[in-house]
């Protein structure tokens, strides 16, 4: 399993993974349900979804939109076995232990940690919303 850092500075090059990034709607959703939800939520649609060995509809089965564990999911390559295989480093072809399964989730929440939502408008680039440090920290004891 390849470190997070290093997934990410690859995700960085990546002009297909850079343009996702959540709409009002979703920000909204994550605003109202709070990270502590969108990461159960998280981690129930990577084991479900994500975790068998042969996913059902594998390289389908994420959609692009709907909900923002989806969109990070695109985000971040963690979208289906195939992606989990060339950008993470986790194999195919057998069930997800927990560690991978936790791998993905801390991408998804990282990934959402840094979309800044709630941000108000003018603050300073460096400012990100409390609720977002928090979850950095949560995501850096990990």
């Amino acid at each position: 399993m390849r470190p997070i850092d290093e997934v990410f500075a690859a995700l960085a090059r990546s002009s297909f993974r850079r343009r996702f990034q959540m709409g009002a709607k979703e920000q909204a959703y994550v605003v109202s349900k709070g990270l502590g939800t969108i990461e159960d939520h998280a981690c129930r649609i990577v084991h479900e979804r994500l975790g068998a060995a042969h996913p059902k509809n594998d390289g389908k089965q994420t959609p692009m939109r709907g909900h923002p564990v989806f969109i990070a999911q695109h985000a971040t390559a963690t979208c289906c076995r195939g992606c989990l295989a060339k950008w993470h480093g986790i194999p195919a072809g057998r069930a997800l232990t927990e560690a991978e399964e936790a791998h993905a989730v801390a991408a998804v929440m990282r990934w959402v940690a840094q979309q800044e939502i709630g941000k108000p408008a003018g603050s300073s680039p460096g400012e990100t919303p409390s609720e977002t440090s928090e979850l950095q920290l949560k995501l850096d004891l990990k």
